[in-house]
């Protein structure tokens, strides 16, 4: 396992040479081809903690993702949504290369349009087009670790868009094309 300054440490130098971040993680970026992959998740807004397998033998399992799905719902409709498999890949790489022994902590998954409608009407910097509303995005931060390091560590992976939410106290990632922004 690598350890976080170690990590950092690659992910500038080989990232400043150009080197694409699958090279640079303990995890590939697509399903891994063996071994298995537990998550654990808390909501901060429900109060729920869910630890799910979602990927053993070499293939995704039904019931751990449904469980993950479940845990990141819509809080205020109560509405859930199948997300994408890659946005949960993405968070246990995060969680394994911090080796947090706190859950990952969400702050927002899916979203259903009524409640994006509602919270752009109190926040400039909701989406219209929210990747949230699609499945393709969460909002996390970890226990313990820096949101600095947190961002920089999903930056390196170069797997979808980063948003830095200093203030907050959270960072975004999502499935879409990759970019990044600081709010």
């Amino acid at each position: 396992m690598l350890d976080r300054r170690h990590f950092l440490k690659q992910a500038a130098t080989l990232g400043a040479a150009g080197v694409t971040a699958p090279l640079l993680s303990p995890v590939a970026s697509a399903a891994p081809a063996q071994g298995e992959r537990t998550l654990r998740v808390y909501n901060i807004h429900t109060g729920e903690t869910v630890t799910s397998t979602f990927w053993a033998e070499g293939q995704y399992l039904d019931d751990g993702l449904q469980a993950l799905d479940f845990l990141v719902r819509d809080h205020r409709t109560d509405m859930a949504m199948a997300m994408q498999k890659q946005l949960y890949q993405n968070m246990y790489q995060l969680q394994t290369l911090f080796d947090s022994h706190e859950p990952l902590y969400v702050i927002s998954g899916y979203r259903a349009p009524a409640s994006n409608s509602s919270l752009r009407e109190h926040s400039a910097g909701v989406a219209e087009h929210s990747l949230h509303m699609q499945g393709r995005a969460i909002d996390i931060r970890i226990p313990g670790v820096s949101h600095r390091h947190l961002h920089r560590a999903a930056l390196a992976m170069e797997s979808g868009g980063v948003g830095y939410y200093p203030k907050s106290g959270f960072i975004h990632i999502d499935t879409g094309r990759v970019r990044h922004w600081t709010a």
